[in-house]
């Protein structure tokens, strides 16, 4: 399977998807049997260190385990760049990683916020059966992001979610719905005020950005943590954009540049 593409849009996804990802799932099966009689029978034990993937270090600051628990339900909203954050630590760590339903992301932005492009896997447009798309990745790879349907473009998101949610749980993939409306999230991490820095008066070039990530959840996390964020990908010019069109959403304070964060531009960031 070619890391980083997906099916041509003229044929159809699920079906090209589904058949490229049968050699992987057979070695994840064959190490699971190598590693012991248990294997996945159970689900995961979500309080379990060895069953943690890594995150930034501002980032397991907020997190009730500082880590993203494998089979966990973690819902991504607000920016695109706090996604790739998010997959780019399992990324270096070895994990295999996939997006579904976000034919803006590119492998440029992936690429510099740190994930291994040689284990990522894109399906910009995964079609009307973008559940068994999903359900594929999960049983092959280790984290899968997935931006379902807009709520009136998809019957049965809803039901398609929960039984995601439980898959997941089962074979130990990390789940990240992108956006929000995804019921049944062990966690949420959202973003609100941007902070960009190297922008002048209006000019230059984006030296870095921070993003306020709020973190809530079930269980130890149903307290609201909020912290700051270092990202990088294209996310910071989507914002800067938004700022530009309304003076009175930006301001500048020491070369650095905070943007409150708009409903449009959330929506299209994440």
């Amino acid at each position: 399977m070619a890391p980083a593409r997906a099916a041509d849009p003229a044929h159809g996804f699920a079906e090209p998807v589904v058949a490229a990802l049968r050699d992987l799932r057979e070695l994840r099966d064959l190490r699971e049997i190598a590693s012991g009689p248990e294997g996945r029978a159970d689900p995961p034990d979500l309080t379990d260190p060895d069953r943690m993937l890594p995150v930034p270090a501002a980032l397991a600051a907020l997190l009730p385990r500082r880590a993203l628990p494998r089979g966990a339900t973690v819902a991504v909203e607000g920016s695109a760049a706090l996604l790739l954050t998010v997959l780019a630590e399992p990324s270096r760590a070895g994990a295999w990683c996939a997006v579904v339903g976000c034919p803006t992301l590119g492998l440029l932005a992936a690429a510099e916020a740190g994930i291994a492009l040689e284990r990522l896997v894109l399906v910009p447009e995964p079609g009307p059966r973008w559940p068994v798309v999903v359900a594929a990745l999960i049983d092959a790879l280790d984290v899968v992001a997935v931006r379902p349907p807009a709520r009136g473009a998809a019957a049965g998101t809803a039901s398609a979610a929960r039984r995601l949610t439980a898959r997941a749980r089962e074979r130990g993939c990390v789940l990240v719905p992108v956006g929000e409306g995804w019921d049944g999230a062990d966690l949420r991490l959202a973003a609100g005020e941007r902070s960009f820095h190297g922008v002048g008066q209006g000019h230059g070039h984006l030296r870095g950005a921070r993003l306020l990530v709020r973190v809530s959840g079930r269980g130890a996390a149903a307290r609201p943590r909020d912290g700051w964020l270092t990202v990088a990908g294209a996310d910071p010019v989507t914002s800067l954009a938004a700022a530009a069109r309304d003076p009175g959403v930006g301001s500048r304070a020491g070369g650095e540049t905070r943007v409150a964060p708009g409903p449009s531009s959330a929506e299209r960031a994440a």
